[in-house]
């Protein structure tokens, strides 16, 4: 759908001064003012269908309009169209370092800006009572964000070898930064906090609606806590996976009945990220018809729907994942042969892809074990020691 507003500006000699070096953090054009403020306004007014217009689509198109090769214009730039609203205030951040990570490559500064900010937001959501209500989208994506910063940070602080000396006194400096407890400590708190776990066996027992309205709270409260909280449980599950701890990962997904329709399916991200590390921890532990099954359903929902997300910022992670899967199920059908578990159009789509090397694979010889370890290293996640390295 076509935004609600017009951003098409003409350029200015500022717009084109799109390289690092040419970055003024100051520079507002008018179509980022009447971004903000518009998106400012509807968010005091919880009108969810704007606020997400205006988030999923505008922000797109003024990033690629405006902000290719450089990121936004600086909080300090915004907060006054803002009423220096704190809370605004934080959510442009977490949006303007999100930006700044799928655009550029962040600064260890940077990073540790960005760990501090979404420290603030979270504390903010856990201890005082938001009046606001946010796109499922939005808070799917800061959930995901910050575990994909976390496992960024570690794949980062693990190469020493290029470190310039100041980069490893910050290290030293902010040794808390994007610790593995910390972020744990913060999924686990916005679990716990939103009583999402209660409110999910409530409604079972039919004192509760929040499937049925998806999460959004219609009596004027919020779905802030009470999202972040539901989608904190496939976060966890996504770092315990990372960290090669897939009975807990699972115990953490626990709350969430998988095989119902539920809010996690309502963000294409969210299903696939959820499924993706359901099925790979179930592979792990040997239950693979487990693996097969959930693979299988989402493979057939990917089929019938990605269609309608060709023009999303997430197709091609979409694909992506769509692959990667295929992959892990060609393992998990050569490690035990449950063909029927399969629907026809996502046998057929696998036998296309694997069936060559799936039956390479079931001879069990040494051809096999390289077919099984070039599979997995490339559908496996990219894990993750939390551990600092000694400077």
């Amino acid at each position: 759908m076509a935004s609600t507003y017009d951003y098409d500006d003409a350029p200015t000699r500022h717009d084109e001064q799109t390289g690092p070096e040419g970055y003024d953090p100051n520079f507002l054009p008018d179509s980022v003012k009447s971004f903000v403020t518009h998106l400012y306004r509807h968010i005091r007014e919880k009108n969810v269908y704007e606020i997400y217009e205006m988030y999923e689509t505008s922000f797109q198109t003024l990033s690629d309009r405006f902000f290719k090769d450089s990121p936004w214009p600086s909080v300090d730039a915004v907060a006054t169209y803002v009423d220096n609203d704190r809370v605004f205030c934080l959510l442009y951040r977490e949006m303007w370092f999100r930006h700044l990570y799928a655009r550029l490559s962040p600064t260890l500064k940077q990073r540790i800006d960005s760990w501090d900010n979404y420290c603030s937001l979270f504390q903010v959501v856990l201890r005082e009572s938001l009046n606001m209500q946010l796109p499922n989208q939005w808070l799917w994506d800061m959930v995901d964000e910050f575990v994909y910063q976390f496992q960024s940070f570690c794949q980062y602080r693990a190469k020493m070898k290029n470190k310039t000396e100041q980069e490893i006194a910050l290290l030293r400096q902010f040794d808390q930064a994007w610790n593995v407890y910390g972020v744990l400590n913060f999924l686990q708190a916005l679990v716990e906090k939103s009583t999402i776990i209660q409110i999910l066996e409530r409604e079972k027992e039919g004192l509760e609606q929040f499937t049925a309205t998806d999460g959004y709270d219609y009596n004027g409260g919020s779905n802030v806590l009470k999202v972040l909280g539901y989608f904190s449980t496939v976060g966890l599950l996504r770092v315990h996976c990372l960290l090669g701890d897939y009975h807990t990962g699972l115990k953490c997904l626990l709350p969430i009945d998988i095989s119902q329709e539920g809010v996690y399916a309502t963000v294409i991200g969210s299903h696939i990220t959820a499924i993706y590390h359901y099925g790979f921890a179930n592979l792990m532990l040997r239950r693979y018809v487990d693996a097969i099954r959930e693979f299988n359903k989402i493979l057939l929902h990917i089929y019938k729907t990605k269609q309608y997300h060709h023009k999303s910022s997430q197709y091609e992670q979409i694909l992506k994942k769509n692959e990667q899967m295929y992959a892990l199920l060609a393992i998990c059908l050569s490690l035990c042969q449950q063909v029927k578990l399969l629907d026809e159009t996502v046998n057929a789509q696998l036998r296309e892809k694997y069936g060559e090397k799936m039956a390479r694979m079931q001879r069990y010889d040494d051809e096999a074990f390289a077919i099984y370890d070039e599979l997995f290293s490339y559908a496996c996640p990219k894990f993750i020691t939390p551990l600092s390295s000694k400077f």
